[in-house]
């Protein structure tokens, strides 16, 4: 698929990232690159390794004209659903940058409220340094963080599952339940709060 790059000064990529997990934030992240510090590797965070991908989040921080790394709460997703939360979280990713872009490429195929013209593009991550730049910002900041309730609560295995509904998470709710961190929206959660009575 061809990008037609808009002739203007500062184009921002946005990602997200988060969506499917049980448990914890949505994080999304929006970088404005700067054309004469390049970086190479950029790429879709799902194709990077773990190594790889926290490399690429320090020299994106260090060479990046800009970027602002934000968030929907557990809260707001179980209030407003999954996808408000993520075009909520997107758009206070390019309300925080710094420098006010004159395009925005969001990740995906609709867009969240933005001041600035922007398109959305199917699997972004893979076709703009922008969006690119952005999925590992927000890869490695929502991983930290699952690796962080990890500590908390060791017993659900957070550190290996990111939160996301695998074999393993599933058991771990079923024999403990759910923590303040769930997603209550989600329907195995509910599954599991309704068979314990919680």
């Amino acid at each position: 698929m061809q990008i037609n790059r808009p002739d203007v000064q500062y184009i921002a990529g946005v990602d997200e990232v988060g969506r499917g997990p049980l448990v914890g934030d949505v994080v999304t992240a929006a970088v404005i690159l700067d054309p004469t510090k390049p970086i190479e590797g950029l790429a879709d965070s799902k194709k990077l390794s773990d190594k790889k991908r926290k490399l690429l989040s320090e020299e994106i921080k260090e060479k990046a004209l800009s970027y602002c790394i934000a968030r929907a709460s557990v809260a707001e997703i179980d209030e407003l659903n999954i996808l408000h939360a993520t075009m909520l979280a997107m758009s206070r990713a390019v309300a925080g940058l710094d420098i006010t872009p004159d395009f925005v490429f969001v990740d995906g195929n609709r867009l969240p409220e933005l001041d600035v013209a922007a398109q959305p593009v199917v699997k972004g991550d893979a076709l703009v340094a922008e969006i690119s730049a952005a999925s590992i910002l927000a890869k490695v900041a929502r991983d930290e963080e699952m690796i962080a309730l990890d500590a908390q609560y060791p017993e659900y295995g957070f550190a290996g599952h990111k939160g996301y509904p695998t074999k393993a998470h599933f058991e771990a709710l079923a024999e403990h339940g759910a923590t303040e961190h769930h997603r209550k929206s989600f329907k195995p959660v509910q599954r599991v709060l309704a068979e314990r009575g919680q």
